[in-house]
């Protein structure tokens, strides 16, 4: 009696053994099979460089240099047409007043001092929005007299020194009594460095 009881006690260990043996079966079944419910542990295959293109990077690079030639091309567009605005600008104003300024070019030339009508002439700044960037003062003369008369006027724009670095001549023929005139002084001068502009001489003849 003793020695089955020994015998089936003994016995257990190995039927233990053979059941884990058996789940562990069914378990790595369920795992490698295409119905299993066990979410599957492979990992990803490391991929591989060596078929990678250089594509992307050269679709950059492209892309950076067009944007680069892009903005060279508008920046050097918007510089010929300030330009050309500037040149238009000024062409029209010279077509208008140039035979004026002539005249009172060589009427200056005798005038020595300020000449005697310096009262009847004031000046103003012109924004260079509607100068094509160029620097423009606008010239008022009123013919505060009592009879006909012509007026010549002699700007100089000075530099940060106080030194005339260039001089402009407007005039205005045959103003009636108390008619105003206002011709336009252009300087044919970079916008830097700054200059400014002064009333040099005004003669009233």
């Amino acid at each position: 009696m003793s020695e089955r009881i020994v015998t089936i006690v003994r016995s257990r260990p190995a039927v233990v053994v053979v059941a884990a043996a058996a789940a562990l079966a069914l378990a790595s079944c369920g795992t490698d099979g295409d119905n299993g419910d066990a979410p599957s542990t492979t990992r990803p295959t490391a991929p591989d460089t060596a078929s990678f293109s250089g594509t992307p990077p050269t679709a950059l690079e492209s892309k950076a240099s067009a944007a680069v030639e892009s903005a060279r091309a508008a920046a050097s567009a918007a510089a010929s047409s300030a330009s050309a605005a500037a040149s238009s600008f000024e062409a029209s104003v010279s077509a208008e007043v140039e035979r004026a300024n002539r005249a009172a070019e060589t009427e200056l030339e005798d005038v020595d001092g300020q000449g005697n009508a310096m009262s009847d002439v004031s000046m103003t700044g012109k924004p260079r929005s509607e100068t094509g960037g160029l620097l423009a003062v606008v010239v008022t003369i009123t013919n505060k007299t009592d009879r006909t008369a012509s007026y010549a006027v002699q700007v100089d724009f000075l530099d940060g020194s106080g030194k005339a670095v260039e001089t402009r001549f407007v005039g205005a023929e045959d103003l009636e009594p108390g008619e105003r005139a206002q011709p336009l002084a252009i300087s044919r001068k970079p916008a830097e460095p700054v200059l400014t502009p002064k009333l040099a001489k005004a003669q009233r003849y």
